[in-house]
C-alpha cells in the first residue's frame, strides 16, 4: 500500500526527515534544526470499553504514546472524530473531555480538530510533539547483550473482547482500563535517562508484531522468556477460552513464520502473545547495566516496568 508514496517521494530530497517512510516507525521526525526536531503522529480507533469518557482517556493516551516512544514531549494535539447523526452528542462531548483531560495530564493541550458523520464512533487524535535530534528513540539500533524492559502487562485485546461479548469479569476490565489509560510519558523520561538502544510501543501488531519490527530494523534477534512476561488478570482464561479479537489473527498470520515457540507453551500462551494491545507499554532495549538501573528507579517511582528477555545475534524471535 505504501509503495506508490515512496516511488513519488525521493528521501534524499528531504535530508529534514529523520525518520520517514523509509522504515517502519512510531511516528515521523522532521529536523528543524541542531537542537529541535518535530515528532508527529495520528491514531483514532472505535470504542474498547462502554463508558465514554474512558473510551476517549484511552484513545488519547494510545495516541500520545507514539511520541514517547521516539523519546519525544508532546507539544499539542488536534482531535480526530466520527459520530454517528443518531447518538446523543452528550456521549460526544465525553469522548471529547476524557481525551482533553488525558492530554493535559501529559502537560500538552488540544488546539482543535475535525469531525464526521459516520456509522460507528471513532476517536483519537493527531500528536505534534518535540524531540533532540540527537536523542531520537527508534525500533532500530537493539544490541546483541542488551535486556528487553517491558513496562506494562499484556491481554488488553482479550479482555475487551470478552467484555464485548459480556463475558468479562468487572474486576479483569478496570486493571485493563487502569493500564490502557496510564500514560508512556515516565516510561520514555526513563528511557531517556538510561540510555535505552531502541524503543516502540506495544499496540495492534501485539508484542511480537512489534518486537518483530525492532529485530528486523537492529538485524538481531529477540529471545522472549514467556514466564518473565506480564499479563493482566484474566488475560489467560479468555485465551484459553479462545475469546480472540480479529487482529490476533491476522498478527498470527503475519508473525508466525518469523517465531520459534517453545513444545511446552500451550495455545492459550501462544495467542496471548499475538494478542493486539491498545495503548500497551513501551518495550525497550537497554544495556544490562543500564536496565538494572532503570528497573531500580522504576520501582522507587512507581512505574511498572520487567525484563522479559534478551538481545541476541541472529534474525526473528524465539520465546521460551
Amino acid at each position: 500500500m505504501l509503495r506508490p508514496l515512496k516511488n513519488i517521494f525521493d528521501s534524499r530530497n528531504f535530508p529534514q526527515v529523520l525518520v520517514g517512510l523509509d522504515g517502519p516507525d512510531d511516528a515521523a521526525v522532521y529536523q528543524l534544526n541542531d537542537e529541535q526536531a518535530i515528532v508527529s503522529t495520528i491514531d483514532f480507533f472505535p470504542p474498547v470499553v462502554d463508558d465514554p469518557y474512558t473510551f476517549g482517556s484511552i484513545a488519547a493516551a494510545n495516541a500520545l504514546s507514539d511520541v514517547y516512544a521516539m523519546g519525544g514531549e508532546v507539544l499539542f494535539a488536534l482531535n480526530l472524530a466520527a459520530f454517528p447523526d443518531d447518538l446523543d452528542r452528550a456521549i460526544l462531548s465525553e469522548i471529547l473531555r476524557g481525551g482533553a483531560e488525558k492530554v493535559r495530564e501529559a502537560g500538552a493541550i488540544i488546539t482543535g480538530g475535525h469531525t464526521v458523520s459516520d456509522k460507528e464512533p471513532k476517536y483519537g487524535l493527531a500528536v505534534t510533539g518535540l524531540v533532540h535530534p540527537a536523542h531520537i528513540l527508534t525500533k532500530g539500533g537493539a544490541q546483541p547483550g542488551d535486556l528487553l524492559v517491558l513496562t506494562k502487562p499484556l491481554g488488553v485485546g482479550l479482555i475487551t473482547t470478552a467484555l464485548k461479548r459480556g463475558q468479562a469479569d468487572p474486576a479483569h476490565v478496570a486493571a485493563a482500563v487502569k493500564s490502557m489509560s496510564t500514560l508512556n510519558q515516565h516510561a520514555s523520561h526513563l528511557a531517556q535517562r538510561f540510555a535505552a538502544h531502541a524503543c516502540t510501543d506495544i499496540t495492534g501488531y501485539g508484542i511480537l508484531g512489534h518486537g518483530l519490527e525492532m529485530t528486523n530494523a537492529g538485524g538481531v534477534m529477540f529471545r522472549l522468556r514467556f514466564a518473565d512476561i506480564p499479563l493482566l488478570p484474566g488475560a489467560i482464561e479468555y485465551a484459553e477460552q479462545e475469546i480472540f479479537p480479529g487482529g490476533l489473527h491476522r498478527n498470527r498470520e503475519h508473525v508466525l513464520p518469523h517465531v520459534r515457540f517453545a513444545d511446552r507453551l500451550t495455545a492459550a500462551h501462544r495467542a496471548i502473545l499475538f494478542d493486539p494491545e491498545t495503548s500497551g507499554g513501551l518495550l525497550i532495549a537497554l544495556d544490562p547495566a543500564q536496565a538494572r538501573s532503570f528497573l531500580a528507579q522504576a520501582e522507587s517511582d512507581g512505574l511498572f516496568a520487567r525484563v522479559i528477555g534478551e538481545v541476541a545475534d541472529g534474525s526473528g524471535i524465539s520465546v521460551e
